[in-house]
């Protein structure tokens, strides 16, 4: 394997890593996206077959495949260019993934507008170590971008991430008879300990506006999940995280 080495800071991959890390539609539009660390590199080599290029600081050493491309910089342009106070330093470039495609499944859970990325890397992590299958709805963070990615834990490279339309969720759940939930302060809501969730598909809402009316008012159930009367809410984060528990029973 050969290592190229670049000092400069204006050269034109380390441009490329920040116009990459900062930018969802410069992400999308050159098919790639960047991470950051040596464990989440550990964890690209060994799940994600569209590892590119690999950026470490000088002294850090990484098992890499033949094919990757290793370039070797100066600890000040490691600095620049990561998004990290305290860079590992590793930062390395991936394909996007193929569209995926959908498949509606008991047990599985949506996600509508949940635009934190730290909020959306944990509900993939925890997903992931559940076996829960997960879509993304409209309106939610980009789930390649270096700080959902970082969350994560390397969820992202492990388990298949698919988004689609509301629209089009309702009609292949429909289709398969699969009844979708959501989650939802109101009086009609019934205690998802006592509904069978493992058999629904459930919808978690933005963490501000929570799920849409357009959702509440098409779904076929919905789910409160208990909690002290003088709690408003939960992190839509946690709230997931419950909700995929109780699926498992």
């Amino acid at each position: 394997m050969t290592e190229q080495r670049i000092t400069a800071r204006k050269n034109p991959l380390i441009q490329q890593v920040r116009r990459l890390l900062t930018s969802r539609k410069d992400r999308e539009a050159e098919g790639l996206f960047v991470a950051d660390g040596t464990k989440l590199l550990q964890e690209a080599v060994k799940w994600w077959d569209g590892l590119e290029t690999v950026i470490l600081t000088d002294g850090v050493e990484a098992a890499l495949p033949e094919y990757v491309r290793v370039v070797r910089v100066p600890g000040d342009v490691m600095e620049y260019v990561s998004p990290m106070k305290s860079p590992q330093g590793a930062l390395f470039i991936c394909r996007l993934p193929g569209e995926e495609a959908f498949q509606p499944k008991p047990g599985m859970l949506l996600l509508d507008g949940l635009q934190d990325p730290g909020n959306l890397g944990t509900v993939l992590r925890t997903a992931d170590a559940l076996n829960v299958p997960v879509a993304l709805l409209e309106g939610c963070a980009d789930p390649f971008s270096h700080k959902v990615v970082r969350s994560s834990m390397g969820a992202v490279f492990r388990m298949p991430i698919p988004r689609i339309t509301w629209a089009a969720a309702k009609e292949a759940f429909g289709e398969k008879n699969i009844p979708v939930a959501v989650t939802a302060l109101s009086d009609r809501a019934k205690d998802i300990r006592e509904a069978d969730i493992g058999t629904m598909a459930v919808v978690i809402g933005s963490e501000g506006q929570g799920v849409r009316r357009e959702i509440l008012a098409e779904a076929q159930a919905e789910l409160i999940i208990p909690m002290n009367s003088r709690c408003e809410s939960l992190n839509a984060a946690v709230a997931a995280t419950i909700v995929m528990w109780q699926m498992q029973k």
